[in-house]
């Protein structure tokens, strides 16, 4: 799960007084519409041979994201979790999610095979 970690997270201080991190940048930014937004949705293989379903590029806050992490989770009867700015859901579960996103008004794409 590395290769999806920023770079960005290992600022420690700043003396400048009007730095902001990322993170507060981005939530101030505000979240775009449902429709103004497009996900990625992949298959990873993890430790022992296991698929994950990954669900990225999401543009809003982390409560938003956890909330929609939430919603995935339930609505495919799987588990998972949220972190790193992205939804993980154990299991090969592409086809529910790319339904449940569109049907929520989100544009999705596949990527990989």
């Amino acid at each position: 799960m590395s290769k999806y970690k920023n770079s960005k997270d290992s600022v420690v201080y700043s003396t400048n007084p009007d730095f902001k991190l990322w993170q507060e940048a981005k939530e101030e930014a505000g979240s775009l519409s449902a429709s103004q937004q497009t996900l990625y949705i992949s298959l990873e293989r993890l430790k022992g041979g296991k698929v994950a379903t990954i669900v990225e590029q999401f543009k809003g806050s982390e409560a938003e994201l956890e909330k929609l992490g939430k919603e995935l989770k339930a609505k495919c009867g799987v588990g998972g979790t949220v972190k790193d700015g992205i939804i993980l859901l154990q299991g090969e579960q592409r086809d529910k999610a790319i339904a449940y996103l569109q049907s929520r008004g989100f544009k999705t794409k596949r990527k990989g095979g």
